[in-house]
């Protein structure tokens, strides 16, 4: 029996990939800001409304040099019901965390709650924009320009969502994004950064290639963060195709919400107004008390047919072992609830009609 991931990555036809890397075994340039890795970034700046963008090697040292091409130092409002990279970034560049809790219907940081954490040592806010849905930009963006605050969005989720009207690479100082190969759009394996300012741009350009200002003058400590030709091109293919990838995800949405919308203790993801969605992710929420089972049994259930669905967020980051005694989950409840009882079910373009009904229909059969 095959088993049925959470997601599958869409590729483009064989035949166009082979035919994007040709001209590569002629001029080998394999790497290093190459005519693919320029192409790409600026269709991929068009598309998402960004005013600027740079492309690097995953979605991590996205945000993670983002964030040291800020220049930040203190403390950093995020959510912890994201991926663990968010985080990590965050640590990892030498700041410090503070979780604020989510909305409990789009489960993006509830921007209500921003406002008392933030301190004389605070100095951003790191958003995460969640299965598509949209942060509230206006919030945010009020509170940031009130206080001061640089606004770096993680919107790993959010590559084809649009809020009115707008890509998200419009929004906040930073927005970052994974080009992952489970994404909605990949590069095999890629990252992006959207920004305005081209002081940070040239920053972020320095750190991604070894702190290097000219062949032989190196001014401080940079890494290796360049995306290579191979996967430019695979982005330059993928992008060609991903309005199609989206309609047919939204099909497989639609028939997921005929079969499981209304069904007592089941919440679905909530439709934003003004949000043009991508279809990324189908996380369903499920109340014990009122649908009779458990988040967990019915993902036991689904593994024991070859069906990998997926708790995604679960642990919150602010409950990783790593950071035992630094964070109390139960200071956002809203996200502790969530984390646990979330279970998003497998969702990308070509999944079968009748796969969405068996998965649905053995999902329903935990009612007890």
């Amino acid at each position: 029996m095959r088993p049925i991931h959470v997601t599958r990555s869409a590729m483009p036809p064989f035949s166009e990939y082979c035919e994007e890397i040709r001209d590569l075994w002629d001029s080998r340039w394999l790497t290093n800001m190459g005519a693919k890795h320029e192409r790409l970034r600026e269709e991929l700046a068009a598309y998402l409304d960004a005013p600027r963008m740079d492309l690097l090697t995953n979605g991590h040292l996205s945000l993670e040099l983002s964030l040291q091409a800020l220049e930040l130092e203190g403390e950093v409002i995020t959510t912890p019901f994201t991926f663990a990279s968010t985080t990590q970034a965050i640590v990892r560049s030498g700041l410090t965390p503070v979780f604020c809790d989510v909305d409990p219907e789009t489960l993006t940081m509830d921007p209500a709650k921003i406002e008392p954490l933030i301190t004389e040592r605070t100095c951003a806010i790191v958003p995460v924009h969640v299965y598509g849905n949209f942060c509230d930009v206006e919030a945010i963006g009020g509170i940031a320009r009130r206080h001061g605050l640089k606004v770096l969005y993680d919107a790993a989720h959010a590559f084809g969502a649009r809020y009115k009207g707008r890509g998200a690479g419009a929004f906040g100082d930073v927005s970052c994004f994974s080009f992952h190969a489970t994404k909605v759009f990949h590069t095999l394996e890629g990252g992006g950064a959207c920004f305005r300012d081209e002081a940070f741009g040239q920053r972020l350009a320095w750190l991604k290639n070894f702190g290097l200002e000219g062949p032989e003058n190196v001014t401080g400590s940079g890494g290796n963060a360049k995306l290579d030709e191979f996967r430019a091109a695979m982005g330059l293919c993928n992008l060609r195709h991903v309005a199609e990838e989206l309609e047919k995800r939204g099909r497989v949405m639609a028939r997921y919400r005929d079969r499981l919308q209304g069904v007592p203790g089941l919440r679905l993801r909530a439709l934003q107004p003004e949000v043009q969605p991508n279809h990324a992710y189908f996380p369903v929420l499920f109340d014990e008390s009122r649908f009779g089972a458990d988040r967990d049994r019915v993902q036991e259930a689904l593994g024991e047919r070859g069906i990998m669905a997926r708790k995604y967020f679960y642990p919150l980051t602010n409950a990783f072992p790593c950071f035992q005694g630094r964070f109390d989950p139960e200071e956002t409840p809203e996200a502790l609830r969530a984390s646990r009882q979330v279970l998003c079910l497998p969702l990308y373009g070509d999944l079968p009609p009748e796969t969405v009904d068996e998965i649905c229909g053995l999902v329903l059969c935990c009612r007890k």
